[in-house]
Formats: C-alpha cells, structure tokens, sequence
C-alpha cells in the first residue's frame, strides 16, 4: 500500500475555516484556548488576508487535500530591522510524528531568506515541547523577553534566530 503524500502549498482563500478550526484544537488540546493567545485573536478566522501582507507568507500542508498543518513568516510591527515571525506552526494530532512540522518550518524559513529576512522571532508556550525542541534544533535560541507587537501577551516563550 502506498503512504499518504503530504503536499505543502501556498494559502488559499477556502483555507480560512479549516486552518482556523485546526489552530483553534491545537489550542484546546493544550488547554490553552485563553485571552492573549492565536485562540481569541480574531485573524485566526482570517489567515489567508492576513498573509496577503507584504512579506508576509502562509504555507499549508495537505494530505489527500485535506489540510494538516500550517506555518508562515509574518512582518509583525516592532520587530528589529529585517526580523519576521514566524507564525502559527500547528499540525493536526492525527498527522504528527510525520516530519510535517519540520518540513513546514524548513519551507517558512526557505520563504523568509526569499523574502530578505535577516532574522526570525518566534512566540510560545512551554506546553508546545515538541514544538520548542523542533526549534532549538532549527537554531532558534531563547530569549528573555518578547520582541515586537504580536498582541499575543500570553506566551511565555520567546525565541530567536539568525538567517
């Protein structure tokens, strides 16, 4: 029998609700569906205008046209000089454990250098462990203290990396 193909392709405008019901799952899984967090900012109903922001991009993965996961580079406001966030990695519990995170993080920061990015900035939460693992392995580095104006004064992570 062959494998599921995962697919990874730009954002699309029907992507809206399916991404915004899986981010908004990971975020109840965790038991992190709270104020100050992607749950309650209301682009998260909206990510495929968000990303039509210059500089911006949103990768969507896709097994058997289904959407599993999704990453992007954003120019959040306040962020050093030639720094993007990167934005909203979920994949689905159902597709975990496949290199699907790691695949749309390598892509996004692929994407990021495309677009002239020097740096990456990142935001989470100590809940998201693989995540933060995944990171520290891709070079990203702890910070002390949050960077820029995401609107997102729940996390409790700040990372960091050089392109």
């Amino acid at each position: 029998m062959q494998a599921d193909v995962v697919e990874t392709r730009d954002i699309r405008p029907g992507d809206n609700i399916p991404l915004a019901e899986l981010i908004k799952g990971v975020f109840k899984e965790f038991e992190l569906d709270i104020p100050g967090t992607v749950y309650a900012d209301p682009t998260t109903d909206h990510l495929f205008e968000l990303f039509t922001a210059k500089g911006s991009v949103y990768l969507v993965a896709t097994v058997n046209d289904q959407i599993v996961g999704g990453c992007g580079i954003f120019p959040t406001t306040g962020l050093p000089q030639n720094c993007a966030e990167l934005v909203k990695l979920y994949v689905s519990p159902s597709a975990r454990g496949n290199k699907i995170g790691y695949t749309l993080l390598l892509k996004s920061i692929e994407e990021a250098k495309n677009l002239g990015y020097k740096s990456l900035y990142l935001e989470s939460f100590p809940r998201f462990l693989k995540a933060i693992e995944l990171y520290r392995q891709m070079g990203f580095e702890a910070l002390s203290h949050p960077l820029g104006n995401s609107g997102h004064f729940a996390c409790n992570v700040w990372m960091y990396k050089n392109l």
